[in-house]
């Protein structure tokens, strides 16, 4: 089980930084609907159960989040870029395609639904119509005009879905409570 992770987690050199992934208790910081923290802690299922679909969102999970804390600010839970949803959906997509290709068969609609958007070509665009952010910078040849014509015919009523596998904390917190321990 330790090598599927390991393997997951060379999707990035950024990824390895995030197994600092501890014990915590159940608090979780909420504010305005986001959990706020400065540190990423995986949800300790996705470390014991190999399910090709929680695998998958675990790759989004610490992609996303490594991005995250390299974007920094004073709460990186926060940080959002274009760049950031964009690469943290490729490893999404990279994933599932390894764990379709270990488990025939496997289905998921929202990640095979993904798998034809990118086969499409229009990542970029999904992305960008889906998850964007008033504050991203997206580059000139993104063409949401062209993706929604084109998803309307091919994907039509589709819903946009993030899973995501852990949470937000503050390190600082959580060491002063684990040492009570």
């Amino acid at each position: 089980m330790l090598g599927l992770m390991l393997r997951y987690l060379s999707l990035s050199l950024l990824l390895p930084s995030l197994l600092l992934v501890s014990a915590c208790n159940n608090e979780i910081y909420v504010r305005d609907g986001v959990t706020d923290g400065d540190t990423f802690y995986l949800a300790q299922q996705a470390l014991v159960d190999d399910d090709p679909i929680l695998q998958s969102w675990a790759s989004y999970s610490l992609t996303k989040s490594a991005c995250q804390l390299e974007l920094g600010g004073q709460n990186p839970a926060r940080a959002s870029s274009y760049g950031c949803e964009l690469t943290a959906r490729r490893h999404l997509l990279d994933t599932w395609e390894e764990q379709r290709h270990e488990h025939p068969g496997i289905r998921d609609e929202y990640l095979d639904s993904l798998s034809y958007v990118r086969e499409s070509g229009y990542l970029d665009e999904y992305v960008v119509y889906y998850f964007r952010s008033s504050d991203w910078q997206i580059p000139a040849e993104v063409d949401v005009r062209k993706f929604r014509k084109w998803q309307r015919k091919h994907l039509p009523g589709h819903q946009a879905s993030t899973r995501i596998i852990g949470s937000w904390n503050y390190a600082d917190r959580i060491m002063r409570e684990a040492a009570q321990y």
